[in-house]
């Protein structure tokens, strides 16, 4: 399955129930040395901040630290674009799984080292919905 690059990230669509796609994202991430440091559930909290209902869909704040450290050591304020989001919802005929594209969130900030930095995240990034894909 190929990985589809968009205005704003990377992403697939599998053919798997939305609980098993989060837990093969989750998965993957961890394979690729990425923790996941925060979790928004946001089908709950629209209902339960807006009283609306919406389709399963979650946000997952992925990190993987030696690389953070790299960025952040280079210039403290990328931390704005940290940490990697990647997001899983219910689509028609499956899941999405979409994954931010660093190397594009990184060309705000003109840094050399930020660039190679961003180049070796998308690269795990990519691994990631491969597997989640596989």
């Amino acid at each position: 399955m190929a990985i589809e690059q968009t205005s704003v990230g990377l992403r697939i669509t599998v053919s798997l129930p939305y609980s098993d796609a989060v837990e093969k994202t989750v998965a993957a991430l961890k394979t690729e040395g990425f923790g996941v440091l925060t979790t928004i559930d946001v089908k709950q909290t629209m209902r339960e901040k807006l009283g609306e209902e919406y389709r399963p869909y979650i946000i997952l704040g992925a990190c993987n630290p030696p690389l953070a450290h790299r960025a952040l050591s280079t210039t403290p304020e990328v931390g704005l674009l940290l940490p990697c989001n990647v997001v899983v919802y219910e689509a028609e005929g499956g899941c999405v799984v979409s994954a931010m594209d660093p190397t594009s969130a990184m060309q705000m900030v003109s840094h050399p080292e930020l660039e190679a930095v961003a180049k070796e995240v998308r690269a795990k990034l990519e691994r990631v919905l491969q597997q989640v894909a596989g």
